[in-house]
């Protein structure tokens, strides 16, 4: 199975990095000098208290290897499916939009908020960015990543961190970061915020609803605690925008889409910061995740894939019929509530103790423009302007009955049109529901299409 067209590199973006952590765009060459990158790692899955070797990773003149471990081959448990074969041999030559790592690795690395932390991070060691490689990030992962995979050695960070947490002292903290004011930055932003994808500042936590208290995410929670995310509304983000997520969360399930408990904590002035729980983790347990782009090598960057290839992969890889019906409703409901940042990196999948995939529940869900004011993977070739009848040519490649997909847009707008609801009681101004109303587009069936009933709200403008 082929992948998405990517751009080829991002040399600007990772030397905006490195002029951000640095201070400057320049080379050092004695300190480049006195680094040494890592040059090897080894692998582990965790899943519970059980621990497996996958395999190494190895670094050579800028060239990744790697190898599986003979004991992880005798699992017969595949890890990627798509791209990353399942043998014994040494091997290479991977994306260079991936750092030159397989798709697998490259997920564990997060985008935006984790990377600037990270560059900060080495740049306070005294290490050049530039000379900072791929393995070295993982490294400094080591077993904080989402996911289950861990890698060692593990680079020492600051533990600092650890303990209870102050969420808005931390919101605060992230919110000067991210808009690139000089100082010192607290030890709970390195360990909590470093690993999770996403360009908003975020952080890992373990939060307990029944005594509001929250502690960090990275050790072992206590019971009764379950673990989240929470991202912090910043500067640039369009106003509200944990309140409007928040609103699509509860607007989403009403459509009938799979997500993880979502919740509105206290953030800096009137705004919100939005929390969902994290699907790669049961208790202490972890659950291996993958992306749709890492599965199919295909970077996020640059548009390429379509709505047709992510069902492809969802029927491939889970051979289940619900989770390919999951990932057919979420398209419906991005297509009607103008979410249209539907990237590669925005679909995952993920794999349990037992062996099987299932798409993940959904995630990133709220109003964007995306890319030209475009879908960025589009619905039978339609980007801008889908209607119900691309909706239905899509499902009719997957075999999903046209009395299915009226049933699942017309659950979509049903709950749709509850919209103003769920902005009010998100807290969201009337005038900010309002503009966001008026860009959803509503996907009626033909009159001459089979009924599948009347909905209890229609669709509003």
């Amino acid at each position: 199975m082929s992948g998405c067209s990517s751009p080829a590199r991002f040399k600007p973006f990772l030397a905006m990095k490195a002029a951000r952590a640095n201070g400057s765009g320049q080379r050092d060459p004695e300190r480049t000098e006195m680094y040494k990158p890592v040059d090897r790692l080894r692998v582990h899955l965790r899943f519970g208290p059980t621990e497996i070797l996958v395999g190494v990773l190895a670094s050579r003149n800028g060239r990744i290897f790697f190898q599986y471990a003979p004991e992880f081959l005798a699992q017969k448990m595949n890890l990627s499916p798509v791209r990353l074969n399942l043998a014994d041999h040494v091997q290479s030559s991977f994306p260079d939009f991936f750092l030159g790592l397989p798709g697998l690795f490259h997920d564990s690395l997060p985008d935006g908020w984790g990377l600037l932390l990270m560059d900060r991070h080495f740049a306070r060691a005294g290490i050049p960015v530039e000379a900072v490689g791929p393995l070295d990030r993982l490294s400094y992962l080591g077993d904080r990543g989402m996911g289950a995979l861990v890698y060692r050695p593990a680079q020492k960070v600051d533990q600092s961190g650890r303990g209870e947490v102050d969420l808005v002292a931390l919101a605060k903290e992230a919110l000067r970061v991210f808009e690139g004011e000089p100082g010192n930055i607290l030890p709970d932003l390195f360990l909590l915020g470093g690993s999770p994808g996403g360009a908003r500042p975020k952080v890992l936590v373990a939060y307990d609803k029944r005594s509001n208290l929250m502690v960090s995410g990275v050790d072992a929670i206590p019971p009764g605690y379950r673990q989240y995310i929470i991202k912090f509304p910043a500067k640039s983000d369009p106003p509200y925008p944990g309140e409007i997520e928040y609103a699509y969360s509860r607007m989403a399930r009403a459509a009938g889409l799979r997500l993880p408990d979502t919740v509105l904590f206290p953030g800096v002035g009137d705004q919100k910061s939005f929390g969902i729980e994290r699907f790669d983790r049961d208790g202490n347990d972890r659950l291996h995740v993958h992306t749709l782009g890492g599965l199919i090598h295909s970077s996020h960057r640059l548009p390429g894939c379509t709505y047709e290839m992510a069902l492809k992969v969802a029927q491939a890889v889970t051979r289940n019929r619900e989770d390919v019906l999951a990932l057919f409703r979420q398209m419906v409901f991005n297509v009607v509530t103008h979410n249209r940042d539907d990237h590669v990196r925005n679909f995952s999948f993920l794999l349990g103790p037992d062996a099987r995939w299932h798409f993940s529940p959904s995630y990133d869900l709220t109003y964007s423009a995306g890319p030209g004011g475009e879908h960025s993977m589009t619905i039978s070739g339609e980007g801008k302007n889908p209607t119900f009848e691309h909706i239905r040519r899509v499902g009719e490649e997957f075999q999903i009955r046209e009395s299915e997909v009226i049933e699942i847009t017309g659950k979509v707008m049903e709950a749709v049109g509850y919209w103003h609801e769920f902005a009010r009681e998100a807290g969201v101004p009337k005038q900010v529901a309002d503009r966001i109303k008026a860009s959803f587009i509503p996907i009626e069936a033909p009159s001459n299409s089979m009924k599948s009933g009347t909905r209890k709200k229609p669709f509003r403008r």
